[in-house]
């Protein structure tokens, strides 16, 4: 208040602080590498690379090499996996003469006894196969000159045929421009050279399918235990039950194919079509293919009957239509009740995709692959894949 007693506001004072410009944080610079521990840090960076480049190379020289050596080793790559197949295949079976209450007998000894029976069959087949091809080849080697000498007489039906087409002459001309004339021994020992083949194969994947036999437990667990322990046991589940349905399969198959080739022998027997033996084991051993096996077997046989008659060449092509419905859904459903369950369009594109690759083994081995394949993929892809 001042003297005249009147009031003066006091007016606040504002006080006005200096602010300090913000100082910027200036990088120091990086302290400089000495020269000889640059020159060492170049050197193993370029040493890495080196190194990368030369393991890629080295591990695409191996690929090729093992891809060379597969393709020439082909033949007895395709003998070991068909051993080893079969050798699956029979694995219930010993299993199971292993396991029987009343005379149960050791492994060495149950492989012992199917490989007898492998060779009994092996046996069987030749024996029934070897004597209709000697004598239809020894009679067609006798009906030479009968044929030649009724191609030259106007008279016979052969004799016009020929002289209107010139049929003789046109398959003389044929061999003698392939050299089958000038080299008659060569092509005798070749086809004797194939025949020796054939039996050699057979032998070498009876011989190796008891091998397989009889070491297939440690074989088995050798290859589980390539498998990380923390997921043998799964593996391990997975691989027996893969191995439980290709011997299911094979042994369904083997009893489809038993019946077909009996079927066929009564047939064959019945209607007097030559040689039934030889045509039932030919029928058994085809509709082991699953299916185009059996169309192919009744084929074949229906030809067969077309030297008897017209009339028994179709009847024999409505018995095998007959028993083409019947086994696809009478004889199949029942009897690979308990194997593999593959949807059809799966089975027909495997067996097309097998029999491109591997020809008819590759066909065999289609669907067991498929199934196989199948498993894995409900057992451990689509898991994987809900849980993401």
């Amino acid at each position: 208040m001042d003297e005249g007693g009147e009031s003066v506001e006091a007016t606040p004072s504002i006080r006005l602080e200096a602010v300090e410009p913000a100082t910027t944080q200036r990088k120091e610079p990086a302290p400089l590498v000495p020269r000889t521990q640059r020159d060492q840090r170049d050197r193993l960076v370029s040493s890495s690379y080196f190194t990368y480049a030369f393991g890629l190379a080295a591990g695409a020289l191996s690929a090729y090499l093992v891809l060379r050596v597969a393709a020439h080793a082909e033949s007895v790559l395709v003998l070991v996996l068909l051993s080893l197949f079969f050798a699956v295949s029979l694995n219930p079976v010993v299993t199971a003469l292993t396991r029987q209450q009343r005379l149960p007998m050791p492994r060495s000894v149950a492989v012992l006894l199917v490989g007898l029976g492998m060779l009994a069959l092996v046996a069987g087949f030749l024996a029934v196969i070897v004597p209709p091809v000697d004598r239809e080849v020894t009679a067609l080697v006798h009906q030479v000159p009968r044929l030649f000498k009724e191609a030259q007489d106007r008279s016979t039906w052969l004799g016009r045929m020929e002289a209107k087409y010139h049929v003789f002459d046109k398959v003389e001309t044929s061999l003698n421009s392939k050299g089958f004339g000038a080299s008659t021994l060569t092509n005798v020992v070749g086809a004797g050279k194939y025949v020796l083949d054939m039996l050699t194969s057979t032998l070498a994947v009876v011989a190796l399918t008891i091998y397989f036999l009889a070491g297939l437990p440690n074989v088995v667990n050798a290859a589980f235990r390539t498998v990380p322990a923390s997921r043998r046991v799964r593996a391990r589940a997975i691989g027996d039950e893969i191995l439980t349905q290709v011997g299911r399969y094979m042994l369904g198959s083997a009893l489809n194919a038993s019946i077909a080739g009996f079927a066929t022998f009564v047939w064959t027997a019945s209607v007097g079509i030559p040689y039934p033996a030889a045509l039932g084991l030919m029928v058994a051993l085809l509709d082991m293919v699953p299916v185009i096996g059996s169309t192919i077997g009744g084929a074949i046989v229906t030809l067969v009957a077309l030297s008897q008659s017209v009339p028994v060449a179709l009847a024999t092509l409505v018995f095998y239509i007959a028993f083409r419905l019947t086994e696809d859904y009478l004889l199949l459903p029942k009897v690979m009740r308990h194997a593999v369950d593959v949807p059809p369009i799966v089975t027909v594109v495997a067996v097309l995709m097998g029999g491109a690759l591997m020809g008819i083994i590759g066909a065999l081995l289609a669907i067991p692959v498929a199934a196989a394949l199948k498993l894995i993929a409900q057992e451990i892809l689509l898991p994987r894949l809900e849980r993401r």
